[in-house]
């Protein structure tokens, strides 16, 4: 499938102020078992003054792979030099390699065959951190297809994944160079709604993700301000791709509880009033527009509440839901009605002068009491044995059926006479 005018991967390396984590970087697309005459290297020095872009184009003059060098003026952002290795392109496939860091040796190859087997628009390869923390939830099984609704996969949006170019050209997707953080966020979500599968690899660590000891990581810098226009951002797409009903509230956790939530952390105790309600009102149109009992209800109990008290603009409830829990407080388990629905007695439980309502503490997805491990909130027992007596009168139906086919098969039953 493969000649030497169409590699397979183009590998696209935006660096700016990259050195000395470049070096490894490219090394290790050196060290790719998939061969260089199946990658080419496209990097974009986006204005950088330590030498990264002298670096870029002495690489380029020595390596076996087929390797473009751009140096540009700094635009302020990886979406800028990311576009510009899109429109330079030409591989089956690409990949976005930071330039802080670096690949396994086996990753492309994997990641090739795997998308060329299922057919896939986009394929994740395990992520380790070194230096600093990676994604986990998605690796739990390598699956050639897993649908975005009911895995994991919507808890990686970075851009270091292998996307079909093809796909990219059909929906002209780009890079959003207006954000300033969090720009592949709304590229891959995009590519996962509207792609042809996605598959995982998760028996094979494929990324190496870097923490730079000099803080100039992208994802360390911004202002909240920043960070709340790419929430809205995601918002805003998964709304404009997805119809209302089950299948857009799944998706619109992931920015309310990995966006949103994150700006009302432990730190809002110590912050300045005046930025607490700066956030209320940064948060305020997102709340009203995009919160709703679908959405509320896939998320636990303990984030649920602190976002209900940001929809009702609320700072002192939010204060007592984070001290509650830093210190460490187990809430009490109420049961109500007939089903025993669970509860969880988190500060102002019952409390109508609040604005909070009793629904907001409810059990409505797996939840854990304490750290993780201590205790599961388990399903309401009423409703495992309504489980349970259907699961037995289905099997009695089950085999009633079987006896009636056997002996329609077999001819009537014969008579006292016959026996």
């Amino acid at each position: 499938m493969n000649t030497k005018s169409v590699p397979d991967v183009s590998v696209i390396v935006g660096a700016y102020e990259a050195m000395p984590y470049l070096i490894r970087c490219l090394e290790s697309v050196e060290a790719q078992t998939l061969g260089p005459d199946r990658i080419e290297i496209v990097a974009i020095d986006d204005g950088s003054t330590d030498g990264t872009g002298e670096y870029l184009e002495a690489f380029a003059a020595r390596t076996t792979i087929p390797t473009r060098v751009v140096r540009q003026a700094n635009s302020g952002g990886p979406s800028g030099p990311r576009n510009v290795g899109l429109g330079m392109a030409r591989g089956r496939y690409v990949f976005f390699l930071d330039a802080d860091d670096y690949f396994a040796e086996e990753s492309l190859e994997r990641m090739v065959a795997m998308a060329d087997r299922a057919g896939t628009d986009v394929v994740l390869g395990k992520i380790e951190g070194v230096n600093r923390g990676a994604p986990g939830s998605m690796w739990n099984r390598t699956a050639e297809r897993v649908d975005i609704y009911t895995s994991q996969v919507i808890y990686t949006l970075s851009a270091q994944k292998l996307f079909r170019r093809e796909l990219i050209e059909r929906l002209g997707l780009r890079f959003d160079e207006t954000l300033k953080t969090g720009e592949d966020a709304l590229f891959t979500m995009e590519a996962y709604i509207r792609g042809n599968g996605v598959s995982v690899i998760a028996d094979y660590t494929c990324y190496y993700l870097v923490g730079r000891d000099d803080g100039k990581h992208v994802t360390k810098t911004g202002s909240y301000a920043l960070r709340f226009e790419a929430t809205g951002a995601l918002m805003a797409l998964i709304t404009a791709l997805v119809p209302a009903g089950p299948k857009r509230d799944r998706l619109m956790v992931r920015p309310f509880t990995v966006g949103l939530i994150q700006q009302f952390g432990h730190g809002t105790l110590k912050q300045p009033e005046r930025i607490g309600r700066h956030k209320l009102e940064l948060a305020a149109p997102l709340m009203e527009r995009y919160w709703t009992p679908g959405v509320a209800a896939r998320i636990k109990v303990n984030e649920r509440l602190r976002l209900e008290c940001v929809a009702l603009g609320r700072l002192d409830l939010l204060a007592d839901m984070l001290a509650f829990i830093r210190a460490g407080t187990v809430p009490e388990v109420v049961h109500r009605g007939r089903a025993r629905t669970p509860y969880l007695v988190f500060p102002h439980f019952g409390d109508k002068r609040s604005g909070l309502q009793d629904a907001s503490y409810e059990v409505t997805v797996p939840d854990w009491l304490g750290k993780p491990g201590l205790r599961r909130i388990e399903a309401p027992k009423a409703v495992r044995r309504r489980k349970s007596l259907t699961r037995r009168v289905a099997r009695r139906v089950r085999t009633q059926l079987r006896t009636l086919t056997a002996l329609r098969s077999h001819g009537p039953a014969p008579t006292r006479l016959e026996r």
